[in-house]
């Protein structure tokens, strides 16, 4: 691609038709298939907005969600390949979309210097000549798909009777995208799913055609080397190509954090930097062998892609990423909810996205599927969860139960966020006869969890006009903690601009480095962790704690000599960095101490 940044999945709602939006001008962005309700009811905004039929796809239909979703992705598919080509056949004139695909890209993109010549040439055969040229070369923005593979329940009939395997979420939703027309990627993230992997062996578009192409290929997000190794060499085991290794800090980010044990985004990329040759070589050779296996005979490019993502904020953060771990693009997140022109936040939530502080952004306990969620004290959802409380009838109704999985009290999985699971733990509660304190402590861990099924759509039906009368318009939103140093709407020229250096946005506080920033969120992580079981301490737990606090004095070492790297422009900026880096360390080594005292 031309572009060396992407737009990572946002929430289920947020990023839904953003290719809509910036696929034309070729960016990349990625889009949440979790939600087959959403997709169905943007499905039939979309086509009615553009005069095309609409015919509805009812839930109750055979493999509905499976349909739902191919359907709003083909829909996808036509509709940013019309206005590409709309755009890709319009004069070079001034204030045409044309111009703003090339003014759009990279400063140091060959394409745009290639557009920039074609300007200075005089009007004749010679300029109309390189004009074709430039045509024939610009590509759309990819429209990719993210599939959680934990988020992957049973689905039943109305007759309690189990749908089969094939019918879980996950499976579905991965059917929806490889019955699709579109030749593009799906990300995976939130872990290992082995029964998914054995599922996409059967979907024919994920491996290669006989003149060697794939089209549709697979990105694992993932938050380590490790994880990325097993997860890679299971699927190349099945002739399954990893064409993409999204790394993502684990608590740097929107959305779920899957924090490491201490291990830092630096350290993690140097690891791939060094290893990368190897683990091409080491996969190649699986996969070649699983496609022999198979009878496929093929002279397919294994090509090996390394992108990071989380945290990211300035022009100099992403040329260091990009050129000292060698990667092949960066994703911006959190900062594109403050950019009308290309996510879906209604008026409310972005006017408290911009005027928020630091502390309004936190990692909770807030998500049902018990994995650390990046929360918003502002959200309308926040306001909404302690209300319920105060009147007495905390949790939410469940109507969708995407995230239904607890078996705890019911034979049939119920979700931990529902009103029916609340009320039924707390009645278990009462009977425990605890302290005031230690009950209070209890309920709030209960009532903690809030609905993402409806609060991360309710934003987009607002903004486009689709919320229905008994619908819940509260809204949750899980920006990650960097969006706090951003003060208002952007436009989607001032956000790229600010990503390639043409211009830089003013942030509202000052903002540490990627890096630094990082560094004090597992910090703050750690001693709050051990905080809570430090007085149960088993041999199990204090190794982990152990091991945590010494992957974080690692990670502290290796951004020190990392400083002449990143080439700051003045003394003062490097001494500034290594004197974050003191206090960082200084914070831990109390916290080791503590730690050490409980040992002993």
């Amino acid at each position: 691609m031309n572009h060396t940044f992407h737009i990572p999945v946002l929430g289920l709602g947020y990023s839904v038709d953003t290719p809509l939006k910036v696929a034309r001008y070729g960016i990349s962005s990625v889009v949440s298939i979790v939600d087959d309700e959403l997709c169905e009811r943007m499905r039939k905004f979309h086509s009615e907005k553009n005069n095309l039929p609409y015919t509805l796809i009812k839930k109750e239909e055979p493999d509905s969600r499976a349909k739902r979703i191919t359907a709003y992705l083909n829909l996808l598919h036509i509709l940013v390949t019309a206005a590409f080509s709309a755009l890709a056949q319009e004069d070079f004139a001034a204030g045409t979309e044309i111009n703003t695909y090339f003014d759009f890209l990279p400063e140091n993109s060959s394409l745009k210097k290639a557009y920039e010549q074609m300007l200075a040439l005089p009007d004749g055969e010679a300029k109309k000549y390189r004009q074709e040229d430039l045509r024939a070369k610009m590509k759309a923005g990819n429209i990719d798909v993210n599939i959680m593979s934990k988020v992957d329940k049973a689905n039943y009939t109305k007759d309690n009777e189990h749908e089969g395997n094939d019918f879980t979420d996950a499976l579905a939703a991965m059917r929806g995208f490889a019955n699709s027309s579109l030749g593009s990627s799906v990300i995976i993230s939130a872990g290992l799913n082995p029964r998914l992997y054995t599922y996409m062996e059967n979907c024919a578009d994920f491996y290669p055609n006989r003149f060697g192409d794939i089209k549709k290929k697979i990105t694992l997000k993932v938050s380590d080397y490790r994880s990325a190794l097993i997860q890679a060499k299971m699927l190349a085991k099945k002739g399954l190509w990893v064409s993409e290794f999204r790394v993502e800090s684990g608590l740097n980010c929107g959305g779920h954090a899957f924090a490491t044990e201490g291990l830092l985004l630096g350290p993690i990329l140097e690891e791939f930097k060094q290893k990368r040759t190897e683990l091409h070589s080491e996969l190649a050779a699986i996969y070649h062998a699983a496609l022999s296996a198979k009878d496929i005979s093929t002279t397919v490019a294994t090509t090996l892609k390394i992108t990071a993502q989380g945290g990211i904020g300035t022009f100099e953060e992403h040329e260091f990423l990009l050129n000292y771990y060698a990667l092949d693009a960066t994703g911006w997140g959190s900062p594109f909810l403050l950019v009308p022109e290309a996510t879906n936040v209604d008026e409310q939530t972005m006017e408290s996205l911009a005027t928020a502080t630091a502390d309004d952004y936190y990692v909770s306990n807030s998500s049902p599927l018990g994995v650390l969620f990046n929360n918003f004290r502002k959200s309308t959802m926040e306001e909404q969860r302690l209300q319920r409380i105060e009147k007495g009838r905390p949790g939410s109704p469940c109507v969708k139960k995407f995230l239904s999985t607890n078996t705890e009290f019911t034979e049939l999985p119920i979700c931990t966020a529902s009103r029916e699971y609340q009320n039924l733990k707390i009645k278990e509660l009462e009977q425990m006869e605890l302290s005031a304190a230690a009950f209070t402590e209890k309920f709030d861990t209960i009532t903690e969890k809030i609905c993402l099924c409806e609060g991360l759509c309710s934003s987009t039906y607002i903004k486009h006009g689709l919320l229905k009368p008994k619908e819940s318009p509260a809204v949750s939103i899980c920006p990650g903690p960097n969006l706090a140093y951003f003060s208002r709407q952007y436009s989607l020229k001032e956000m790229i601009s600010h990503i390639y250096g043409r211009e830089s946005i003013s942030f509202k506080t000052l903002r540490p480095n990627l890096f630094v920033n990082e560094l004090n969120l597992y910090i703050d992580y750690l001693k709050k962790d051990l905080n809570a079981q430090i007085n149960e301490l088993s041999v199990k737990k204090t190794k982990y704690f152990e091991k945590f606090t010494d992957q974080l004095f690692n990670g502290i070492n290796y951004y020190k000599d990392l400083i002449p790297e990143l080439k700051l422009q003045t003394d003062l900026a490097a001494q500034e960095l290594r004197h974050q880096l003191s206090v960082a360390e200084e914070k831990l080594m109390s916290i080791a101490k503590d730690l050490n005292l409980a040992i002993a």
